[in-house]
């Protein structure tokens, strides 16, 4: 399993909006100026975002994205799976129920389980408020 750039970008981007959450609509050019990404690729990651519900935009000159809700109810885990999907280490456990053949008798099943539940109980332990103010900009050069 390996988290791609989408979705380390997908956590970037929240953390951004979830700094500058202050009722205000966040251009996509502003994210993109202070995140060194794209506008394109960060229109690729909303997309998936306001799909998953965890983004509302405006459209216009004083358009741009917000939170649909606080950062604190939002986990790492959520917002990377939201781009990723299940964060399964191995294929049979990406559908809810494993349809694998060899699932009752597969001696290594059990191992595969418990990493899968242990990534994502790590990240749905860090909330969207928890990076955000660990990671709080000093400063910010927006006017």
């Amino acid at each position: 399993m390996k988290i791609s750039a989408k979705g380390r970008y997908a956590l970037r981007l929240m953390v951004d909006l979830a700094q500058r959450d202050n009722g205000e609509w966040i251009a996509l050019k502003d994210i993109s100026k202070r995140q060194g990404i794209s506008v394109k690729y960060l229109e690729q990651i909303v997309s998936g975002l306001s799909r998953a519900g965890l983004l509302r935009s405006s459209r216009g000159a004083a358009g741009g994205y917000q939170l649909t809700r606080p950062a604190a109810q939002y986990t790492a885990g959520e917002i990377i799976r939201a781009l990723e999907g299940p964060l399964a280490p191995v294929s049979c456990l990406e559908q809810e129920s494993n349809l694998c053949p060899r699932h009752e008798f597969c001696p290594t099943i059990r191992l595969w389980e418990g990493l899968y539940d242990v990534v994502n109980q790590y990240l749905d332990s860090y909330t969207l408020a928890d990076i955000a103010e660990a990671e709080k900009p000093a400063y910010d050069y927006s006017i």
